[in-house]
């Protein structure tokens, strides 16, 4: 099969064409061909920074951790999938799991679902590691109906997906954003957009909550930020952040008896632990994709497996909106 290898990790990294052993579907595993492949943060963490982080590949490797393709064989112990099935997933990409930027992988069952009905391979591609993320970070929340939900960038690749969600759930949502393109965006999910550039924390909590603060916050921006989501949040309120990497004070967390909730969903990848919960979750968003209240934002920008050194250089460019999609 045809792959795209990268062969050292750096800021100059390049991705190399290379045909290289077809994988067969071990006991456990289904072998799928790869229609798309959507690009993450940590994808182009990886290349850059390599073994600074504990969990990338040895080269030469094989990227990409997101997919959407078809199966063409089942493993042994497989029941639930049949070859033909379309399906979708986070699988790979880091330690010792082949990645998604090839012809075919061998995947985990535990961490695929069928892809949503009504979606494209392309569009099902851009939601696993995103959208996994999303729902478990509000499922911990306990997002109920009638809640008041502030998601910290709304048009992010978590974030805009957070926000679908915790509509689905019945919600009351509300994100930020800082541009008028990010503000229409936010709007046409049905959320109210605060445009974080011109309103600050105290002026927003006021209008949209009487000065209570908001009931859960989904902070996808993280860092600093942090202490924004810390004032936005309503006493005894829930916070939930992907961005947990950093040195803040804590104080205000204990003075409002908030709770924080750290989303770090590489973790049944990495260790092996409870994957089953990636392949249920995914049901669950096939379920709200398929109920029309789901749809990923995809960037404008096309490209294909060929050229995924650009797609790369796309997402670090800061200049996406939306999800940056691989197709083969």
């Amino acid at each position: 099969m045809n792959a795209m290898i990268i062969n050292k990790y750096g800021s100059n990294a390049l991705f190399e064409s290379k045909e290289v052993e077809t994988p067969t579907a071990k006991s456990g595993q289904v072998l799928i061909k790869i229609s798309a492949s959507s690009i993450n943060t940590v994808d182009t963490m990886i290349k850059n920074m390599g073994t600074d982080l504990p969990f990338s590949p040895a080269t030469p490797a094989i990227l990409g951790m997101d997919f959407a393709g078809t199966i063409e064989q089942l493993g042994e112990g497989v029941n639930e999938f049949s070859v033909g099935d379309e399906v979708y997933g986070c699988i790979g990409g880091l330690a010792d799991l082949q990645g998604t930027l090839a012809e075919y992988v061998a995947a985990d069952s535990k961490l695929i679902a069928r892809k949503p009905k009504n979606l494209t391979m392309k569009e099902a591609a851009a939601i696993p590691l995103v959208g996994i993320t999303a729902y478990e970070g509000l499922i911990r929340a306990n997002v109920s109906k009638g809640q008041k939900v502030l998601v910290h960038g709304g048009t992010g690749g978590v974030g805009h997906l957070a926000v679908q969600i915790a509509k689905h759930f019945g919600a009351d949502v509300y994100a930020t954003g800082g541009a008028e393109k990010q503000m229409e965006i936010i709007e046409s999910y049905g959320a109210k957009a605060i445009n974080y550039k011109t309103e600050n924390v105290e002026d927003y909590v006021k209008k949209h909550t009487n000065g209570l603060g908001f009931d859960v916050v989904y902070d996808s921006v993280g860092g600093d930020n942090m202490l924004k989501s810390f004032e936005a949040t309503a006493l005894n309120g829930q916070i939930t952040t992907t961005v947990s990497l950093c040195n803040i004070d804590l104080s205000a967390m204990h003075f409002k008896g908030l709770s924080l909730h750290v989303v770090f969903m590489l973790i049944p990848m990495l260790h092996d632990y409870k994957r089953e919960q990636h392949g249920e979750i995914l049901r669950h968003i096939a379920k709200i994709a398929e109920a029309g209240d789901l749809k990923p934002l995809l960037d404008e920008k096309q490209f294909s497996l060929k050229n995924v050194g650009d797609a790369y250089a796309r997402l670090e460019s800061k200049n996406a909106i939306g999800k940056v999609v691989v197709e083969n």
